[in-house]
């Protein structure tokens, strides 16, 4: 059955209950749980669901129709990397022409409306039923402010038909990457043996059941006479965490205070957090209120996502579960309804009422406390706490981490600073000078993260100490502590015992994550307990993990648990089997088994379905490796590049594969582009200098080696092999400059001191 049929069917279901409640008895109804679509709630939450119905969440996906589509139609055109789009109508429909998945102009009829405000996105459905996101979208905010008009969501690259982010392939693909928080009720039904979805949804944007869950039962409860039944009325999740609960001002401090301690698990912000989260899905079993881990893969923090102090980096989507995770908001029990209203998605007050709402007026909207009486326009309380950050061009997102502004720790870690978002012509350390006059200088805030994880982040001989601190501290949000275990550099099973216990499945996650890498009985005795945790994606990732431990030596009363944590395991890459990381980490289960057969069969379908997939060619050369394949595995690698030749982990792999084979010219080749195409890898640096080295080019590969230390001065590879080539050249004071440096990342080696005094003589 289609999706539109399915969004009929429920609202004549709807319209079935309220012309014929006198026949219907509660037992009956409870039998069977299904979605029945919002009309079927709008009878008795006539309020909730007026404010619904001017809702971004009501807007979030519809037909393309007149009263939806916002963009300009009429005979506009767009020119993009050389290629004129024009954007049309023809017999009521609205047709785009633009390049097609080979690179040739095409016509394609825009099925769907994706969003409203700022931007309105485009859905274009093809026969093998994948739907994919238009990368030319419409920007819906008005001409003063710079919108009615067409732009491309990759403006300052050149995205063609072979580059990954076109938008016909699969990191543009709806039914993956869009259909669950913008439809309720999804089933991405793919077939991986045909290679062709048929998505379903009970309701076509973000109805009361994607928060509630599927209402037929309290529907049924609703209607029956006896309105007999538990005290949840038959509801999925009653978000009751702030029933009887109130604010209220401390009349000496002038803070906030909550009215009871907060829960440990907040159902309403686990909920929120489904679409609001930076995860992936490895359940489409989802029911609200529980962890969001039990069925979705959350994003911890990282360099790639985060600045150091936990604020989202400009040009990634993290979306507002981590920013409010690690925030004293969320600490002290604030929940996403604090602030906004659940069911229009509007702030509960204009402006800085929202706040006012639990801190006194009297004291943050005081010149003392803000110190910008003399600003034209006066500054909000989001314009200090909750900076903004852009992203698809022209959206822009308060970060929720409700952080004090630290130029400081700017100058420390680049993190960026609200300060210098507006003072954009000063440095940091005028903005810190400012903000110590004002406050004086121990403003540590909530957030205390920032320079572990730099320290980490920089290889830090400090990161050690840094990192288990943070992971060991009772008060510091659960979050950053599985994000420390999962960073940690090297494993501390005091540590991480302590994590798999922790009641936050996060923590567990991050206790698990910091397990990689440990060797065979250690990593079986520490981690084996969670293949019964009582989270389905602390069980998988688990199973993922104790995958490489064999059977043999797997004690026979675990095996049976690890056989359900793997079968789990395996039905989450399945459930995703359209993407090529999900292959590939299937294909690696399968490899770390010894399932070569497998391995290799899951690796060639990730390269079918994305042949600029890295991960996959690599892996499977790998494989070749271990069965003595290398032909295949330079096969492999360099067809992989033919698509890809810009990757430097392909040219990385390929090096190692011709440095096997000893062609050693060729090897080195490879290993220089990596080298140059990504200078922030510095593993590619070092093995390049190492390559040159044993090809008896010993001045070159010190050349290397410095120029790689610039860029990562505290690297202990690359620094152990400066200490060695330059004692070999005879150079004494460099080798010594490198063990000094060496020592203060490493202060209790005693090698380290031995050699320092023996080129101090």
């Amino acid at each position: 059955m289609s999706a539109l049929a399915l969004l009929f069917v429920g609202a004549a279901a709807a319209l079935y209950w309220y012309t014929r409640t006198d026949s219907l008895t509660f037992p009956q109804q409870i039998a069977e749980l299904r979605f029945v679509g919002s009309p079927a709630c709008s009878g008795c939450h006539q309020t909730e669901a007026k404010l619904w119905q001017a809702s971004q969440h009501r807007h979030a996906m519809d037909h393309a129709t007149e009263q939806s589509v916002r963009g300009d139609f009429n005979e506009a055109v767009y020119e993009y990397a050389g290629t004129r789009s024009r954007f049309f109508r023809h017999d009521k429909k609205f047709l785009v022409e633009t390049d097609g998945p080979d690179g040739k102009l095409a016509t394609f009829e825009v099925k769907y409306t994706f969003g409203v405000d700022p931007l309105q996105q485009y859905l274009i459905e093809f026969l093998d039923g994948r739907i994919q996101a238009l990368s030319i979208a419409w920007d819906t905010r008005s001409r003063e402010q710079g919108g009615q008009r067409w732009f491309h969501l990759y403006p300052d690259a050149a995205v063609t038909s072979s580059d990954p982010l076109h938008w016909t392939k699969p990191n543009q693909n709806w039914n993956f990457m869009c259909a669950e928080c913008h439809s309720t009720g999804v089933h991405k039904n793919y077939d991986a043996s045909k290679n062709q979805f048929a998505t379903t949804f009970a309701e076509i944007s973000v109805g009361c059941e994607a928060c509630h869950g599927a209402g037929s039962r309290h529907v049924a409860w609703a209607r029956s006479r006896s309105k007999v039944s538990g005290p949840d009325h038959e509801l999925l999740v009653r978000f009751d965490e702030r029933s009887g609960i109130t604010w209220s001002v401390d009349g000496g401090t002038l803070k906030p205070v909550r009215s009871a301690p907060a829960p440990a698990r907040r159902k309403e912000v686990e909920t929120c957090g489904r679409c609001h989260a930076r995860r992936g899905q490895l359940s489409e079993d989802w029911t609200p209120g529980r962890s969001l881990s039990e069925t979705h893969a959350v994003s911890l923090l990282d360099r790639q996502r985060f600045h150091a102090d936990g604020q989202m980096r400009d040009d990634e989507e993290t979306y507002n579960y981590a920013p409010f995770r690690q925030s004293k908001m969320f600490a002290k029990g604030v929940t996403c309804s604090d602030c906004h209203d659940p069911h229009s998605a509007a702030l509960k007050a204009p402006g800085d009422g929202v706040c006012a709402q639990c801190h006194a007026s009297a004291k943050y909207e005081s010149a003392a406390h803000r110190h910008h009486a003399e600003v034209s326009q006066p500054l909000s309380c989001a314009s200090c706490h909750m900076p903004e950050r852009r992203y698809m061009v022209v959206d822009r997102r308060h970060d929720h981490g409700f952080r004090i502004p630290r130029p400081d720790l700017s100058m420390q870690t680049g993190a960026p600073n609200a300060c210098n978002d507006c003072h954009r012509d000063k440095q940091a350390a005028w903005a810190a000078r400012q903000i110590e006059t004002w406050f004086g200088p121990r403003r540590q805030g909530y957030q205390t993260h920032a320079r572990a994880f730099h320290a980490a982040w920089n290889e830090e001989a400090t990161a050690q100490a840094l990192l288990a601190a943070l992971a060991a501290a009772g008060d510091v949000p659960s979050i950053v502590r599985a994000s420390a275990l999962a960073q940690l550099p090297a494993p501390d099973a005091d540590l991480i015992r302590r994590g798999l216990s922790d009641p936050d499945p996060l923590v567990r996650l991050g206790a698990l994550d910091g397990l990689e890498g440990m060797e065979g009985d250690q990593l079986w005795t520490l981690g084996s307990a969670q293949l019964s945790d009582s989270v389905r994606g602390v069980r998988v990732r688990a199973a993922e993990l104790l995958a490489s431990v064999p059977s043999a030596r797997q004690p026979a009363g675990d095996r049976d648990r690890f056989a359900r944590a793997a079968a789990e395991f395996v039905a989450a890459q399945k459930l995703n089997a359209d993407r090529p990381d999900a292959r590939t980490a299937l294909g690696s289960f399968f490899a770390r088994q010894a399932n070569a057969r497998d391995a290799e069969n899951e690796y060639l379908a990730a390269i079918r379905l994305d042949p600029s997939f890295a991960a996959a060619a690599i892996n499977l050369a790998d494989l070749y490796r271990q069965l003595g394949r290398e032909n295949d595995g330079e096969r492999v690698l360099r067809g992989a590049l033919l698509g890809s030749a810009q990757d430097a982990s392909l040219h990385h792999a390929l090096g190692l594969t011709l440095v096997r084979q000893k062609r050693n010219e060729a090897a080195l080749d490879e290993l220089r582009q990596a080298a140059v195409l990504d200078a922030g890898q510095a593993r590619y640096a070092y093995v390049y200098a190492i390559g040159l080295y044993s090809a008896g080019r010993r001045d070159d590969a010190l050349t290397i080696l410095r120029e790689g230390l610039r860029a990562h001065p505290n690297n202990r590879d690359m620094l152990s092999a400066a200490i060695h080539l330059s004692r070999e050249k005879g150079d004494v004071a460099a080798a010594l400059d490198y063990a000094r440096q060496m020592q203060r990342l490493l202060p209790q080696d005693r090698s380290l001191g031995d050699l320092i005094k023996e080129l101090e003589k």
